[in-house]
C-alpha cells in the first residue's frame, strides 16, 4: 500500500519517513515483546482475588482501547497496557497486605486516573512531571523493577519464607517445579541475549508446554473459544471504603505511580524515536498523556490496574515505527488474543515467574545514571529503591524519597534546586505518612 493512500495520509506516513509495511512490521515487533502482558497482568491479579478470565479479557480490551485512542488520537507508535508495578501493589500490597477487596481498588484506580485525566488536560500533569529530579525518576524505575523481580522469584518457588531470623531462604531447587522455573528463566536469558522478538512471550509458552509434559499444569481441553465473561469485573466498583481517610494513602499512592510511570515510559520512547525538541520536552504531549490517563479510567471500569505507554514499544520503533500505524497493528493483533483464553489463563508460575524476572531485569538499569556523587540525591533516590523492596511496598519507596529530597537540599542550603512542584510532592508525601495505615 502507498504513502500516497487514504491510510498512508490519515497516519501522515510521508511526513513521519516511513511506510506501511515498515509500520506494519513494527507493530508486529511491538506485540511480540509485550503479549506476555495477556498471561502475567490476569496472574498477578488473581492473587487480589479476582477472576483469572474476566481479569484477561478486561486487560486485552483495555490494551485494545488505549492502542487504538493512541494511534487516531495522538498519532504515536506507542502501545498502552496495564502497567507492572501497578498492577503488583494492587493485589500484594492494597489486597492482600492491607486487606481491602479488588473492587474497592479498581474504585480508587478509577478516581486516580480521573484526576490525572483532569491534570493531563489542563496541563497542571506537566508542571508536577518537569519538577521532579531525574535522579528519582531513574530510582523509581529501578525499585520497581527489584520489587517486581521479588515476586517472580517468590511466585516461582525460587526463594520462600524462611526460619525465624532468617526471613527468605532459596526455595526447593531440587523439586520438579522450582527446576521448570529456572528452565524457563535461562530459556528466557537465552532468547534475550539472541535478540529474539517476543523472547518473553516464547519463553512462556515454550516453558508452558514443558509443563504440560511434565504434567506440573494440566492441558486445557480447548485452545480457542469465545473470550471469558468480562461480567464478573465490569463496573464492579465500591466506593465506600475509597472515600475513607484510611484509604487516602493508597488512593495518594495509586494518583503518584499513575502519572510517574506514564511519564517516564512517554518521554524514554519519544526520545527513541526522536520526538523530543531541543529542550528535552515532548511537542503536543497533551495527546499522549491523555490517552494514557483516560486509558486507566476505561481499564479501571472494565476490570483491570492502571494503563500507561509500554516501554516495549521502544522494540517497534527500533524496527523503524513512527506512526499510530503501529500502534493500531498491536491493537489488532491483540483482539485475537481474546480467543486464545483457554490456553492464555492456565500457564503456571513457572512459566510467568521467570518473565517477572526478566522484566526487572530491564527496568533496573537506570541505576547506572543516578548520581552516586551528590549525597542530596542519592540518598533520596537509595531510599525509594530500597523501601519498595524491602517493605513490600512501592508507595512506601516512593513517598519516602519525595521526603528526602527537600529536606536535603534544605539542610544543605541548596533549596534553590527543589522545583516549587517538588514542594507540592512533599506535602502530598507527608500527608501519605500521616494517613498510612500501619
Amino acid at each position: 500500500m502507498p504513502n500516497d493512500s487514504w491510510i498512508g495520509k490519515l497516519f501522515k506516513l510521508e511526513e513521519h519517513g516511513t511506510t506501511v509495511p515498515r509500520e506494519l512490521r513494527a507493530g508486529l515487533v511491538t506485540f511480540l515483546t509485550m503479549a506476555y502482558i495477556v498471561v502475567v497482568n490476569p496472574a498477578i491479579l488473581s492473587a487480589a482475588g479476582m477472576p483469572k478470565g474476566a481479569a484477561m479479557t478486561a486487560t486485552i480490551l483495555t490494551v485494545i482501547f488505549g492502542t487504538v485512542l493512541m494511534a487516531i488520537l495522538a498519532n504515536r507508535p506507542f502501545a498502552v497496557a496495564p502497567l507492572m508495578g501497578e498492577n503488583a501493589f494492587v493485589a500484594f500490597t492494597v489486597c492482600k497486605v492491607m486487606g481491602y477487596s479488588w473492587q474497592t481498588a479498581l474504585a480508587g484506580i478509577l478516581i486516580s486516573a480521573s484526576l490525572v485525566t483532569v491534570l493531563s488536560v489542563t496541563g497542571a500533569r506537566t508542571f508536577l512531571m518537569e519538577a521532579i529530579p531525574i535522579n528519582l525518576k531513574y530510582a523509581l524505575a529501578v525499585g520497581i523493577g527489584l520489587f517486581v523481580t521479588f515476586i517472580g522469584f517468590n511466585e516461582t518457588g525460587i526463594v520462600t519464607l524462611g526460619e525465624p531470623g532468617a526471613p527468605l531462604r532459596l526455595g526447593h531447587i531440587s523439586s520438579g517445579p522450582v527446576l521448570l522455573s529456572i528452565f524457563g528463566f535461562i530459556l528466557i536469558v537465552i532468547l534475550i541475549l539472541r535478540k529474539i522478538p517476543g523472547g518473553l512471550l516464547l519463553g512462556i509458552v515454550v516453558t508452558t508446554l514443558a509443563a504440560f509434559a511434565f504434567k506440573i499444569a494440566k492441558v486445557p481441553e480447548h485452545f480457542v473459544s469465545t473470550p471469558p465473561s468480562i461480567a464478573p469485573t465490569f463496573l464492579k466498583l465500591r466506593f465506600g471504603e475509597v472515600l475513607t481517610a484510611g484509604f487516602f494513602p493508597v488512593l495518594l499512592t495509586l494518583f503518584l505511580m499513575d502519572f510517574l510511570d506514564m511519564m517516564g515510559s512517554l518521554i524514554g520512547c519519544s526520545s527513541l524515536a526522536g520526538f523530543l525538541d531541543d529542550k528535552g520536552n515532548l511537542p503536543d504531549s497533551t495527546k499522549p498523556f491523555f490517552v494514557d490517563s483516560f486509558a486507566s479510567v476505561f481499564g479501571a471500569a472494565v476490570g483491570t490496574t492502571t494503563a500507561g505507554t509500554y516501554v516495549e514499544s521502544a522494540a517497534g520503533i527500533q524496527e523503524g515505527g513512527r506512526t499510530g500505524l503501529t500502534a493500531l497493528t498491536v491493537s489488532a493483533l491483540f483482539a485475537l488474543c481474546l480467543f486464545l483464553a483457554p490456553f492464555l489463563t492456565v500457564v503456571p508460575p513457572q512459566a510467568y515467574g521467570p518473565a517477572l524476572i526478566a522484566v526487572g531485569i530491564f527496568m533496573i538499569c537506570p541505576v547506572t545514571k543516578i548520581n552516586f556523587d551528590d549525597f542530596t540525591e542519592l540518598i533520596p533516590a537509595f531510599f525509594i529503591i530500597a523501601l519498595m523492596s524491602f517493605t513490600y511496598n512501592i508507595g512506601v519507596g516512593l513517598i519516602a524519597g519525595f521526603v528526602l529530597y527537600p529536606v536535603g537540599k534544605l539542610v544543605t542550603r541548596r533549596v534553590k534546586e527543589v522545583a516549587p512542584g517538588m514542594w507540592i510532592l512533599f506535602a502530598l508525601s507527608v500527608l501519605f505518612f500521616i494517613f498510612y495505615k500501619y
